[in-house]
């Protein structure tokens, strides 16, 4: 790496380039920087950028394994959330960029910091935090939101630890606050046996949240008003429609689906638990699979031996990870190598340590839970 910074590149410039000499320059990039970078791929990234990833996953699985690297650099080709995941884990001495500030997630959004805050002070003032009442946040949420969490006794979760730590928090505690995928949340109480009429939604954008002091008064769960835009469009008619013509199709969705599709479908869960599935099923088997296209498309040219197919005819991508392009990666990596670190995320010192308490908490809860 110079010592001396060159001009920061344009991003204009890569943006009219053709598609392979695009390729050569990221590939040429990462030998001239060698270990001192590490590219990150989530599952959901278009097949031209997952190509040039040197390590591939779930959000939260590629923040760790980032960290787990020497390297000083880490390109996350997710969005906003992953990446500020990625700075709270890692390293003082790594750092983190996202090749398109413009990569954020429709559901992540839907739950500001303000917003809990003010929900939050709402259920004090009724009364309701005079029980224990524990936060609990999806991974897919702002640093933020994690930080809260860490400061009031809650915690973080995936789609595949949810289970074990609903279980802890629903013995340890009166009721909880999930945000911001109302799905996850749902599916995951209905698993323990809360009844719907027991599970409050809460609209941010209405006092109380649209609720009756009353509801949240009873409510075992409180759920944040926010979805998927991919998981989110799959309904009970496609898994009708998948099983009318596939005779023998098991039906595989994710938990950010709605209810009304886990309920009927034949099994459901992560990311990681969909992959494995697949992987694990004998030669011949027949899978509709409830999430992201890339994902699906994937599995089919893993494995020509089983019949895969999206659940949904339509196509269900998620467009704000689909924002970075291999003209956005080759950006950032060919500015690095002119020692320009572009689109840094950093999260800020206070915000990282309560973020990293409620991480923390996760990570020893969901280990006592498996041992």
């Amino acid at each position: 790496m110079t010592a001396v910074l060159e001009e920061t590149r344009t991003i204009e410039t890569y943006l009219v380039m053709p598609d392979a000499e695009v390729a050569e320059r990221i590939e040429s990039a990462r030998r001239e920087l060698g270990r001192r970078v590490v590219i990150l791929g989530h599952h959901y990234q278009r097949d031209d950028v997952i190509r040039h990833a040197d390590l591939t996953g779930d959000s939260y699985q590629l923040s760790v394994m980032a960290s787990q690297t020497e390297a000083e650099y880490i390109v996350f080709c997710g969005v906003h959330f992953m990446a500020e995941s990625a700075d709270i884990l890692g390293k003082d001495s790594q750092h983190v960029i996202l090749p398109d500030l413009g990569a954020g997630c429709s559901m992540a959004d839907m739950a500001t910091i303000d917003q809990v805050e003010d929900a939050w002070e709402q259920l004090r003032d009724i009364g309701v935090l005079k029980s224990k009442v524990a936060p609990i946040t999806y991974m897919n949420s702002s640093a933020a939101i994690k930080a809260f969490c860490g400061r009031n006794e809650g915690v973080v979760c995936t789609s595949s630890n949810a289970i074990p730590l609903f279980d802890i928090y629903l013995k340890e505690f009166d009721k909880m606050f999930f945000f911001p995928d109302q799905h996850l949340g749902r599916n995951t109480g209905a698993k323990f046996g809360i009844p719907i009429d027991k599970m409050a939604l809460w609209n941010p954008h209405e006092e109380l949240g649209g609720n009756t002091e009353e509801e949240l008064h009873e409510a075992g769960l409180i759920l944040w008003r926010g979805h998927c835009s991919v998981h989110g469009r799959f309904k009970p008619w496609h898994v009708d429609k998948v099983r009318a013509e596939m005779p023998g199709v098991k039906v595989l969705v994710h938990p950010e689906c709605m209810r009304e599709v886990v309920d009927i479908s034949d099994l459901d869960g992560s990311t990681s638990f969909i992959i494995k599935t697949v992987e694990n099923s004998p030669s011949g088997s027949k899978w509709a699979i409830g999430t992201e296209v890339n994902l699906v498309n994937r599995l089919q040219q893993r494995f020509p031996d089983k019949e895969i197919r999206l659940l949904a005819p339509d196509l269900c991508m998620c467009a704000t990870m689909y924002r970075i392009a291999p003209q956005n990666l080759a950006w950032a990596m060919e500015n690095l190598l002119d020692g320009n670190v572009v689109n840094e995320i950093v999260v800020e010192d206070e915000t990282k340590h309560f973020a990293g308490i409620a991480l923390d908490r996760m990570i020893k809860m969901t280990e006592a839970k498996t041992n």
